[in-house]
């Protein structure tokens, strides 16, 4: 009884630990904040790494708290609070495939891009301004794989592979909960009464804009994930 009591009181600590992180990361302006790129703040750099250590129902309960009190320190519109979302389901998204669990991540993936491609103002938008998505999903197919031939590995050479590909999928499966929200969702017209010139302008800014933030993001997952996953299983064993 007491060992699970000392469980439970370990695991509300690290949801409040990385609450917090997510509320000052996600209070933090990033620029530009002309509407190019999904992300407003700092938040998507921890996004993965909250995820990929508290795991999906945690991980996800982390980011929302913390992405909401961080939206209303750093408020943009009372609109963001919707889009936000995307966060924590990246989280879970990032740790489901780390634990080699990618038959829901599949569906995910193939739901919201058919939601969008049956869209028909989606084919007036530069089919190529997504790229970084497709470029997710060709991973998550190379995930598949390696999980099905059991070369999924965890020890000291293949987390670093595990640990980008994971959070790739994950930072991606963010972006396209946005868009679903924004195109197949009608937001962009009941929100925010964008017509296509300036949906195409956001298009292609997003196409280079936000590839960088993932690519910086999986870059830290990486660094900070690696040598903390390894002190935590010295730990725990």
């Amino acid at each position: 009884m007491q060992n699970r009591e000392f469980r439970t009181s370990q695991l509300v600590a690290l949801v409040a630990v990385f609450a917090a992180l997510n509320i000052i990361t996600d209070s933090l302006p990033s620029l530009p904040v002309f509407p190019s790129g999904v992300w407003y703040s700092w938040n998507f750099l921890i996004v993965p790494l909250t995820g990929i250590l508290l795991g999906p129902v945690l991980g996800f309960v982390a980011t929302f708290i913390g992405v909401m009190v961080g939206h209303y320190i750093y408020f943009i519109d009372a609109f963001e609070l919707l889009f936000t979302i995307g966060a924590p389901i990246g989280a879970a998204i990032s740790v489901l495939i780390f634990r080699g669990k990618w038959k829901l991540v599949l569906v995910y993936y193939i739901t919201l891009f058919t939601a969008y491609f049956i869209t028909p103002i989606a084919w007036q938008l530069p089919i190529w301004g997504m790229w970084d998505t497709y470029l997710a999903f060709a991973f998550l197919l190379t995930a598949i794989f390696l999980i099905e031939k059991g070369a999924w590995k965890y020890d000291r050479k293949g987390l670093p592979l595990t640990l980008v590909i994971s959070a790739f999928i994950g930072l991606e499966a963010d972006v396209l909960f946005r868009i679903f929200l924004f195109i197949p969702g009608q937001t962009y017209r009941l929100f925010y009464p964008f017509n296509v010139e300036t949906l195409q302008v956001i298009w292609v800014g997003g196409a280079i804009l936000t590839p960088i933030k993932v690519a910086l993001s999986t870059l830290a997952t990486v660094i900070i994930g690696y040598p903390l996953i390894q002190t935590l299983r010295k730990i725990a064993y």
